[in-house]
């Protein structure tokens, strides 16, 4: 049979099986759990996979950081690393388990991730998953994912691992109205903040798969959408792979968003949008849609030519011994070298917050007791996050703090409180029962490294976060329970306090700013955690980790989180003063920069040259993230970013070391988005700054470092360099931008 010969084109395979299918084997072929189609011999296939942070909910794995932490590291070479490992622990395990007989859930090499949504709101119980909230670091992030997964630069023809960015689009919480809520926003955001990363994945990933998002945009339900799955992904962005629901989105339509009247017409219009492959079981209502004519068979063979082709690719349909990939040894799963990746990549996402009359790194050599406090502190919960895998080992915070001190130093460990308990039980125990011991080992010890935060009991998916206060979101910025409490008692005996916090999203920490020694944000650090933590407490590692998201100075200075629009959200719209900035991150060196030159080589080369000297006045070897923000003012701007990052350099030095740090800008990334959503450039004035943090007072005065600037201006015709698709959104309900 031609779909069998492997010297054929990929296309002609593909047309090959399609012809030998009945309608129903094509219709079950479009649902997550494909059927096998024995007289052919086509192997059943089940799409849903993940690995979000390393390969989830199959069993053993090497668990890396959260996707927020990956993205604090702003070192996109070490990410890769990451990346790669996840892939080849996929493949791994996929081969391993096939030649088992075991096609199960979680265990095939299509992944659905990365997830590349803008967490435009700190409250979103999901925003750990994602790269932070700037379009520029998540697009870069999510590129270098989609390319890593797939092996696009490798020799094989095949495809290594297939990713699927999510969720496509305008999808970042609340989690508690997903099923049904509205995404109300204007061309100029959509464009400007929601979609840049999908579309670099998409143009510049060649991501093989799109996953599409529960909640309506416009009035149009996303996985229903043929303003997003048709003109913007396919006929703007070249789109050629396939688009998958996200579970039970499908469902949605019809059961919520009220779109379509039966199951039937929900599906009919899902497929007959661009939605290719349901995560569900709507699409098996496709054959009583096809015998009732509301879709065609050339309807099913459009999706099923993108899935199938998706298939061959991967090589699932060849013999192993004709799939590079297949060789990867089991001996890849959670390896010594991938568990070592998990602590650099841990250490390297840690953010050094404050750190008072440099405390830090703690001398090993002088401590005899330290008190390590928290209900954060020795849990397992915190180090996996939210999609993860089973590690072999893994070490917590008070684990590898034990690791890590001189064998004569004691270490005293107590939870001190709970997570979030405000009340006593029934047994009559008080939240605040074990606040006395606490304190009291508190004051036996030369220093107190307290571990609080959150947990994905706390933060995280509908349904998953079991303790959350808003369906998986939460509604304010504090620390659950008596956390601030057990804080503030253990602050008030005198001993030094190092805060280490465990979470995946920002939280007030206002007080313990003005009040305690050092803080560290650990965020979900994976199974090494608690070594990572250790690295930078006793100075293995200088910490080099930069926030990828706002920490607001409170809740109240947030708009309404059912509000898509970018006004008052995040570094580029953000009207109030944050209590850490975007970018922000300190380090046990200094760093110095000078000599900023702006070259305009537009009419030569197409680019604009951004260069400056950058070096180590300090005492110490360490990284510094170079970042690249601009301005641009123009009349036919709008209300643009304040300031935007255009690019980044993770560089490492050593004392009194001077390099020149390099960044070159196209013109469609000077390009400003009007409110018909048009990409457009000049005349305008661009204001470019580059230092080791964003723009800011604040900036300044939490880092010490100085930022340089210069004006650069654009006096060329403005040019429209890519024009917005209309938006036909569906009008059904009367909502529309």
């Amino acid at each position: 049979m031609k779909f069998q010969d492997m010297t054929l084109p990929v296309s002609e395979r593909v047309e090959d099986l399609m012809d030998r299918l009945t309608v129903a084997e094509k219709v079950s072929q479009l649902v997550h759990r494909s059927r096998g189609i024995e007289r052919l011999g086509i192997p059943e296939y089940n799409w849903w996979s993940e690995g979000l942070h390393g390969v989830s909910r199959a069993g053993i794995s090497t668990v890396f950081p959260q996707g927020i932490a990956l993205a604090a590291s702003f070192h996109i070479d070490l990410f890769r690393k990451v990346v790669k490992a996840i892939a080849d622990e996929a493949r791994a395990k996929y081969h391993e388990f096939v030649r088992r007989g075991d096609r199960g859930i979680y265990k095939g090499i299509t992944l659905w991730s990365p997830n590349v949504n803008i967490f435009r709101d700190p409250r979103w119980g999901r925003g750990q998953e994602t790269y932070g909230e700037d379009p520029y670091w998540t697009s870069r992030l999510g590129v270098a994912f989609c390319r890593e997964l797939q092996d696009e630069d490798g020799p094989s023809p095949y495809l290594k691992v297939m990713a699927t960015p999510k969720h496509f689009a305008v999808h970042s919480g609340p989690e508690e109205g997903r099923h049904s809520f509205n995404s109300t926003v204007g061309k100029k955001d959509l464009f400007e903040t929601y979609l840049p990363a999908f579309r670099a994945c998409v143009i510049e990933g060649k991501a093989v798969s799109v996953m599409g998002a529960y909640n309506r945009i416009n009035g149009e339900a996303a996985c229903g959408s043929p303003t997003l799955l048709q003109t913007i992904l396919r006929d703007d962005w070249g789109f050629e792979g396939f688009v998958v629901s996200d579970c039970g989105a499908i469902e949605d339509i019809f059961r919520h968003h009220k779109l379509a009247e039966t199951a039937g017409e929900a599906a009919a219009l899902a497929l007959k949008a661009g939605c290719d492959l349901n995560c569900g079981k709507i699409y098996d209502h496709l054959i009583g849609a096809f015998e009732s004519g509301m879709i065609s068979e050339e309807d099913l063979d459009i999706s099923l030519r993108r899935v199938l082709t998706a298939r061959f690719r991967a090589g699932m349909l060849d013999p192993d011994e004709t799939v590079p990939y297949s060789a990867i040894s089991y001996d890849a799963v959670d390896s010594p070298g991938h568990r070592k990746l998990s602590r650099e990549m841990a250490s390297r996402a840690m953010v050094l917050l404050k750190n008072r009359d440099s405390i830090l790194p703690l001398d090993r050599n002088n401590i005899k007791n330290i008190a390590v406090i928290g209900p954060n502190a020795d849990s397992l919960d915190v180090l996996l996050a939210n999609y993860h895998g089973t590690p072999s080992c893994h070490t917590t915070v008070v684990e590898g703090i034990r690791h890590a001190v001189n064998e004569n130093t004691r270490v005293y460990y107590h939870p001190g409180c709970d997570l979030t308990s405000l009340e006593e039980n029934f047994w009559g125990e008080h939240s605040r029962m074990h606040f006395t011991e606490a304190c009291l080992l508190a004051e036996k010890s030369d220093v107190v490294v307290m571990a609080l935060g959150l947990s994905p009991h706390i933060e995280g998916e509908e349904g998953d976060a079991a303790n959350s206060d808003g369906g998986g979101d939460r509604k304010n910025l504090s620390l659950p329970g008596r956390q601030e409490e057990l804080l503030k008692a253990v602050a008030a005996t005198g001993t030094p306090v190092i805060l280490a916090v465990l979470n995946g999203s920002p939280l007030d920490l206002g007080w313990a700013q003005e009040n305690v020694d050092a803080i560290i944000e650990a965020w979900y650090p994976g199974q090494e955690g608690g070594n990572a933590l250790a690295d930078i407490l006793f100075g293995k590692v200088n910490p080099s980790g930069r926030l990828p998201v706002t920490f607001p100075a409170s809740a109240g200075d947030l708009p309404h989180f059912h509000d898509y629009s970018m006004k008052g959200r995040t570094y580029r719209y953000a009207e109030a003063e944050p209590l850490y900035p975007f970018g922000y991150g300190l380090s046990y060196t200094d760093f110095s920069y000078g000599n900023l030159v702006v070259e305009d080589l537009l009419e030569i080369s197409g680019i604009i040259r951004v260069a400056a000297f950058v070096k180590n006045t300090g005492h110490r070897t360490g990284r510094e993230v170079v970042q690249l923000y601009f301005r641009a003012e123009s009349e036919e701007g709008g209300d643009g970013p304040v300031h935007q990052l255009a690019g980044v350099r993770n560089i490492s030095l050593d004392p009194a070391d001077e390099v020149s740090v390099e960044f070159h800008l196209t013109r469609e990334d000077l390009g400003y988005y009007t409110e018909r959503g048009d990409l457009e450039i000049g005349p305008a004035k661009y204001t470019f700054f580059l230092g080791g943090q964003q723009p800011g007072s604040r900036s300044a005065e939490l880092t010490g470092r100085g930022i340089l600037q210069a004006d650069f201006y654009y006096n060329g015709e403005r040019e429209v360099l890519r024009e917005a698709p209309e938006l036909n959104w569906n009008k059904k309900d009367g909502e529309h931008v």
